[in-house]
């Protein structure tokens, strides 16, 4: 038997493109001969739909698509991801329909609950081992945990987080079942693929089936990406895996099994990537480049102060063009963007406008560093002052207050003016444009709240916003030497700094802060770790002198307090580690709190 899987790039609502993307991957996989196909989980609907699972025309007109897809699967058995009603109730089903004829509706058993998660608030789950009857267009079909017949083998089902429980559906009927089919919907994270693998590998073996799993592919609804990951899985062996990552609109992988012999099944595995330095371009690539055509926008906008930040996000979209280009080739590329540019210079030019914006504090080093960057990747590059600006506000303040401003006494009030004059040029730009204004700020700062709300927050999305800065700064280092970014080499070896005290006090941020390192571990250990702060002074006593950990710890926890407010209103941020710090996708914390 031929069996595949076909990971689809969904988009929430897009009732028409998702119903010809699961159409074409059908098509594909037929003109394949693959005789059994698992698709994505709610790949009819798109899983990122939130509340609107909760309306009943959304469930109707998921069933309607799927009388649609129906007389598509001649000759094919395909397993379809979409929200179920019954009894007033929405379930997250899969239907397996075979040859034209709906065999049932499997309905997932375990939610997941947590961080990115929050399935429990428009999904019932469905009691182990039970299967009633639903009745959809006069005709009645069973419903819940059930298994199928197909071509003289018995399938059974698994929606996504159902394979990583303990007490699984697959526990209930491995003995009957010769495959188990898993839609998917896992989002990405930083090493996650590993984990995944090593489950479906032991499903294989510990159920005694071909266990085949197929992931949502993209960035589908602007927070989170799926990596499209496709894996067949025999006698504890994987036998097939696909392109992680990828940019076309679904990736199909199919092999054919030897169901007396797994030795003589087919073996098709794609090379994956490995390291956290190389999913992190891969992944935020993808997210800019669907985020960008979803949207509708015709680029990207960035303040590019020559800084760390800033810079990683240019050489992240230089990344996305390169890395598209390379797989679907460069007219496809330009064309899925709508775009009509000539050449691949041109479309970097159009694609990626940047600004240094200097004042009296800032140094030639940054503008140097931000100039040479966005030349050498081609990114349209402008400069100018804002130094007006700031002392226009500064002035009505002044005469309005009777006093005048000094560093001494309105320092914060002083910096962030300049951040926040920044702010309304560079929209301007973005509006111009119909582009997407990038924020720069990393999820470092967001714990603590180093950063100028309406000011370097500004943005219609935050590229960054899920990943540290103690990483950041080693990934740069990573795209000067392994990725070819040469240009970087003068944001590397300048010390971060937010430019906006006078120069003769040579601001940094770890001055402000604390070592970036030692903010990291602290984060960790409080937001994955859930550790009280006694705890965390406990576990990294021996790593750092007694005085300056108890500084820094009070610090970042008064810090993280008075400024859950400001993560709040962050623009959104892609999830890309194992946890954020996004309330909207992450960990979510009491505005106002106590000690």
């Amino acid at each position: 038997m031929r069996i595949g899987g076909a990971a689809l790039n969904q988009t929430p609502l897009d009732w028409q493109g998702n119903l010809l993307r699961i159409k074409s991957a059908i098509e594909a996989a037929r003109r394949k001969k693959v005789d059994l196909l698992c698709l994505s989980e709610l790949c009819i609907t798109g899983y990122g739909c939130e509340d609107m699972f909760l309306h009943p025309w959304v469930t109707e007109k998921s069933l309607e698509l799927l009388s649609k897809i129906v007389p598509e699967t001649k000759d094919i058995g395909v397993a379809i991801g979409l929200p179920v009603r019954m009894n007033d109730k929405v379930y997250n089903t899969l239907a397996f329909v075979n040859n034209g004829e709906i065999a049932g509706f499997y309905v997932k058993q375990h939610s997941p609950n947590e961080g990115i998660h929050y399935e429990f608030r428009w999904f019932e789950s469905w009691p182990s081992g039970v299967v009633e009857e639903i009745e959809i267009g006069g005709r009645r079909y069973p419903v819940g945990h059930i298994t199928c017949a197909f071509n003289k083998k018995v399938i059974g089902f698994e929606i996504c987080e159902d394979a990583w429980v303990v007490d699984r559906p697959a526990c209930q009927i491995a003995e009957e079942s010769d495959i188990i089919l898993n839609t998917s919907a896992s989002h990405f994270a930083f090493n996650k693929v590993k984990k995944r693998q090593e489950i479906i590998r032991k499903s294989s073996a510990e159920f005694n089936c071909v266990y085949v799993y197929a992931n949502q592919l993209g960035n589908e609804s602007g927070r989170v990406i799926y990596d499209g990951d496709i894996l067949i899985a025999q006698d504890g062996e994987i036998l097939t895996s696909a392109r992680r990552l990828s940019f076309a609109d679904y990736s199909l992988q199919s092999v054919e099994i030897d169901f007396d012999d797994s030795s003589k099944s087919e073996r098709n595995l794609f090379d994956q990537i490995t390291t956290k330095e190389e999913e992190f371009p891969q992944a935020v690539g993808l997210a800019l480049f669907d985020y960008l055509r979803k949207s509708g926008s015709d680029g990207f906008v960035l303040s590019l102060s020559g800084g760390a930040d800033s810079s990683t996000i240019a050489v992240l979209i230089a990344e996305m063009v390169k890395r598209g280009i390379n797989e679907l080739g460069g007219v496809p590329f330009v064309l899925k963007l709508g775009r009509n540019d000539n050449s691949i210079p041109e479309l970097m030019k159009n694609l990626l406008t940047t600004a240094y914006q200097g004042t009296v504090n800032s140094s030639g080093e940054t503008f140097e560093s931000a100039k040479q960057l966005a030349e050498s990747i081609g990114a349209t590059f402008y400069d100018w002052k804002v130094d007006d600006e700031i002392s226009s506000y500064q002035s009505k303040i002044e005469t309005a207050v009777g006093r005048t401003l000094s560093w001494g006494e309105d320092d914060i009030t002083l910096q962030n003016i300049q951040a926040r004059s920044r702010s309304p040029i560079i929209w301007m730009l973005a509006n111009m444009k119909n582009a997407l204004l990038l924020a720069t700020s990393n999820r470092s700062e967001a714990s603590v709240g180093y950063a100028t709300m309406d000011g370097d927050t500004s943005g219609s999305i935050s590229p960054i916003a899920g990943v540290d800065k103690a990483f950041i700064r080693e990934w740069l280092k990573y795209a000067e030497k392994e990725l070819g970014y040469t240009a970087l080499s003068h944001v590397n070896s300048l010390a971060p700094t937010a430019e906006l005290r006078p120069q003769d006090q040579t601001q940094t941020d770890e001055d402000d802060l604390m070592p970036y390192e030692v903010l990291q571990k602290i984060e960790s250990l409080f937001v994955k770790g859930q550790l009280s702060p006694e705890q965390i002074s406990e576990k990294l006593k021996s790593e750092y002198p007694k005085d300056k950990l108890g500084d820094w710890i009070e610090k970042f926890f008064r810090l993280w307090k008075r400024n859950q407010w400001k993560r709040e209103r962050y623009a959104p941020s892609f999830h890309l580690d194992d946890y954020n710090v996004d309330p909207r996708s992450g960990f979510r914390y009491p505005i106002l709190s106590g000690e």
